[in-house]
């Protein structure tokens, strides 16, 4: 896997201009950026079509159109309930502490997976609700996003703030059902939360802040299980999420970044420009090397490393075939990242049944 990054890696910076400014970058990715805003608009305009949420993937008429009241339709499409994606990356490092917590040679807890899988569900949405409500300024400015129902003013702003407080309450509901340390970890987690959606407007590091709040769960699943941390185990499995985040997110801020630089908000996809992959690659080797510290800091057995191999394979793939400058394949490749999730959880239920 090492060398396959280093390729990569070596294979990137070759055809930059090697003189490692940031103007340079800047001038680069204002080029590159130029180049294909055409490209990327018709590719936005056809999706914004397909789709009732203005996402990039959407279908003419998704479940909640067919299925779900008119009234509801607005608030399921601010929760994303349609668009799992998000809650599947929200879930997998749940997933992940809680196998890896589980006893050598037995199962996840069934239950303690379904009360995170629900609290994902409604945390994810609870964040798309907080966010769409600082950032409904912003969206009416992105193609992508200027059809979510706050901008397009299906839903008001006091709508929008009554439904967030019933996803909390919900969310509350899942988190009393935890050990009291768990409780405190959890609840430690929500000014992260609230306040993800403005670092856009101050850093060009967003994705970083999101790996914080999507992989909380790496800390908290662990707790759940056993009322504390054991931090050599759970830290690299956290460090490993937040990298893992800073790929699939940053390619996902490349499907924004003309209209990022018009509503003047900040990514590391405009922060890296034409050298995504290089630092793509960089992100992913220690996302990879972290995970397998996790790993090995509670005596998994060579499945789980076997297992990891090939979600390393997967990632590398991603970032090397992903066109950054197509707003529909930097989606694909995001959404892509459920099978990376899946393997690296498999291989710690397998490292923990059958590894030696």
């Amino acid at each position: 896997l090492s060398p396959s990054f280093a390729r990569l890696a070596s294979s990137t910076a070759a055809g930059s201009n090697g003189d490692g400014s940031r103007d340079g970058n800047s001038s680069n990715a204002s080029r590159s950026i130029s180049d294909s805003t055409s490209t990327s608009s018709d590719s936005s305009s056809d999706s914004s079509a397909r789709s009732g949420s203005g996402s990039s993937g959407g279908e003419s008429a998704s479940w909640i159109e067919r299925y779900l009241p008119a009234p509801v339709q607005p608030f399921a499409h601010l929760a994303r309930l349609d668009k799992p994606t998000g809650t599947w990356l929200l879930a997998w490092p749940c997933f992940w502490s809680i196998a890896l917590a589980a006893p050598a040679g037995a199962l996840p807890d069934p239950l303690l997976l379904f009360l995170f899988g629900s609290g994902a569900v409604l945390l994810r949405g609870a964040g798309c609700t907080i966010n769409d409500l600082l950032d409904q300024d912003f969206d009416a400015k992105v193609a992508r996003t200027r059809t979510r129902p706050l901008p397009a003013g299906a839903v008001t702003p006091l709508g929008a703030s009554s439904f967030l407080g019933l996803q909390l309450l919900l969310g509350l509901g899942i988190l009393v059902q935890l050990n009291t340390y768990s409780q405190v970890l959890g609840a430690a987690s929500l000014p992260l939360v609230f306040s993800y959606p403005l670092m856009k407007r101050f850093t060009h590091w967003p994705q970083a802040y999101l790996g914080l709040v999507f992989n909380w769960g790496a800390l908290l699943g662990w707790a759940a299980v056993h009322g504390s941390l054991n931090l050599p185990a759970v830290l690299p499995l956290y460090a490993g999420g937040i990298c893992w985040t800073l790929v699939y997110d940053t390619i996902y801020a490349h499907q924004d970044k003309a209209d990022d630089i018009t509503a003047g908000v900040k990514s590391t996809a405009l922060l890296f420009a034409h050298r995504t992959p290089l630092y793509l690659s960089l992100f992913g080797a220690a996302s990879i090397a972290s995970l397998a510290a996790a790993g090995s800091a509670v005596n998994l057995g060579s499945p789980y490393y076997a297992a990891l191999a090939a979600a390393g394979a997967h990632m590398a793939w991603q970032i090397a075939s992903t066109n950054y400058d197509n707003r529909e394949d930097c989606y694909s490749k995001f959404a892509s990242n459920w099978t990376f999730g899946a393997l690296v959880f498999a291989g710690i239920v397998a490292g923990k049944l059958f590894g030696v």
